[in-house]
């Protein structure tokens, strides 16, 4: 009885060993610690933020921010070396105004660099683009489009990484203003934190 006892211990703690060993050998001791990023690029971003909307014409104040979600929030670009890329960005977020739907965001010509192989910053200035929701645009009511100058500032760490493909967690700040009819502007400030899905 005994030697049977054994004899079954003896062949469990082989088959261990076996299943411990092979873990081991397939283990990757030759993690890659930088990504060789190159060619182009693609983000987008899913997440929310606050918007704060202020008129000159004294309709809406700053006073009141609002809950919003991230829409659209895209990034096109290409490397130019495995730590900058040139890039396009589409910030914007949903907002509230009488009423209506409205979207402030821009089109902002910008840069990105990898300060640390998972940390990036990005930046850049460009065009501010204040308009109807696409689904809330009603005749005479909610239908003008108004333009100006916005800058965009973020940063993001990469959490997951796997060949071109990327998750990071991010935060992004812009300033924006639109001018209106009648020599109104329109100024805007929005804070977003979001999880970036990328391709590069």
């Amino acid at each position: 009885m005994k030697t049977i006892k054994k004899q079954i211990l003896l062949r469990m703690v082989c088959i261990a060993f076996a299943l411990v060993s092979s873990i081991t050998y397939a283990q990757n001791t030759n993690i890659e610690t930088t990504t060789q990023r190159d060619g182009f690029i693609f983000e987008f971003v899913v997440g929310g933020g606050i918007i704060s909307l202020e008129d000159s014409a004294g309709i809406q104040t700053f006073n009141k921010a609002q809950g919003a979600f991230v829409f659209p929030d895209l990034k096109f670009g290409y490397m130019l070396n495995d730590k900058l890329a040139i890039t396009a960005s589409l910030p914007g977020n949903i907002y509230e105004f009488e009423g209506n739907d409205r979207h402030f965001g821009g089109l902002i010509p910008s840069v990105q660099y990898w300060v640390k192989d998972r940390w990036w910053i990005h930046g850049g200035i460009g065009l501010a683009i204040d308009s109807p929701a696409l689904y809330d645009i009603k005749d005479d009511v909610n239908d003008d489009w108004n333009f100006g100058c916005a800058v965009m500032a973020s940063t993001g760490y990469e959490i997951y990484k796997k060949k071109n493909f990327a998750l990071n967690i991010q935060s992004k700040l812009v300033l924006g203003r639109a001018s209106l009819d009648g020599d109104a502007h329109r100024d805007a400030v929005i804070f977003n934190v979001g999880l970036g899905i990328s391709w590069l």
